[in-house]
């Protein structure tokens, strides 16, 4: 395959793939798109189902590949449909994650040519609780997979550590009365105040590798009406970690002290991944399908484009890099398979 040839075909089919509205819980269509796609190019192709709606997509040529390369289906909303310019191809995915599974597929298509046969993963919801990724841990394929290429934006370095995460949803209860006689009610939100107050003060862990533990509130909901003291409120809060999740959990409980209710979710541990010499190595702070895909042998991360790019209404990916990443994911490939 000619290098012309390859890159027309890669922004031709990333251009595609952003076109296809892909939201969490919504890939039914991108993901028929790619079964298509693959079996038309030789490739034994399997939707793995999670439900009728939710389906992995797992392609091979023999019957165990050792390599598999892998993203995720799934974009963030809103959906923004595909543009371009001499340097950039804009849309929702452009980086996180379909001009990755184009760059993949091209690296696939051009190691099958050396003769080399790798298979392909492409995951639902990683953008949510990565319901995908855990039920592909499950698949007899991971037992046999030596080596697990993951794709995120990374500006095209290998990744070789990522922080860990843990989501903490936060509940207040109160008692409704009219506004106007508060004393007669318990304000819910009041409570949740307070609380988020102290939480904010915390000093989070600090780790020499990962850096700083960091809070994000990400969402906030209550009340029922401005003249309503508020029966009920919640936060969300997303923590990226530096170090295990115990001890956290344990700042948590300690500085709630018993003023709302706690649920944990979206756990794990910062993540260490193979390095490998003569590639720009890097430590990210997101999170991806790596931790639950546990069973798929030694994982790696490496991607074209920006995180700072990714879930922003300007989204893009460079045309250049998405060239790069076929050589690396190439270059990669052989590397790990010659071992």
């Amino acid at each position: 395959m000619s290098s012309t040839h390859r890159q027309l075909d890669l922004f031709a089919l990333t251009r595609e793939l952003i076109d296809i509205p892909s939201v969490s819980g919504e890939e039914a269509a991108v993901a028929q798109f790619l079964s298509q796609l693959l079996s038309d190019l030789g490739y034994e192709v399997e939707l793995q189902q999670l439900n009728s709606d939710h389906a992995n997509v797992i392609a091979r040529q023999s019957n165990a590949p050792a390599l598999f390369l892998s993203t995720h289906m799934d974009t963030v909303p809103p959906f923004i449909p595909c543009r371009e310019d001499d340097q950039f191809i804009y849309g929702r995915g452009s980086c996180d994650a379909k001009g990755i599974i184009a760059a993949q597929i091209c690296a696939a298509e051009q190691l099958r040519a050396e003769g080399s046969e790798i298979g392909l993963l492409f995951t639902v919801e990683e953008e949510t609780l990565s319901q995908g990724a855990k039920f592909a841990n499950t698949h007899r394929l991971a037992k046999t997979c030596r080596y697990l290429i993951n794709g995120e934006p990374t500006d095209n370095r290998l990744a070789v550590g990522s922080k860990g995460t843990l989501q903490v949803t936060i509940r207040t209860r109160g008692l409704a009365a009219h506004s106007a006689y508060p004393e007669h009610g318990e304000s819910a939100i009041d409570k949740l105040l307070d609380v988020l107050a102290d939480l904010r003060k915390i000093h989070w862990p600090v780790n020499e590798t990962f850096g700083d533990t960091t809070n994000n509130i990400g969402i906030l909901s209550g009340g029922l009406a401005a003249n309503v003291v508020a029966p009920e409120a919640s936060a969300v809060l997303r923590l990226r970690l530096t170090t295990e999740a115990g001890p956290v959990k344990q700042l948590v409980e300690k500085t709630v002290a018993g003023r709302a209710e706690i649920e944990f979710s979206s756990e794990h541990n910062p993540q260490r991944m193979l390095a490998v010499d003569g590639f720009e190595q890097t430590i990210v702070r997101f999170t991806t399908d790596i931790p639950y895909l546990s069973n798929w042998g030694e994982p790696l991360l490496i991607g074209p484009g920006s995180i700072l790019d990714a879930h922003t209404a300007n989204e893009r990916v460079k045309k250049s890099e998405l060239l790069e990443a076929v050589e690396l994911y190439c270059k990669l490939a052989r590397l790990l398979l010659n071992r």
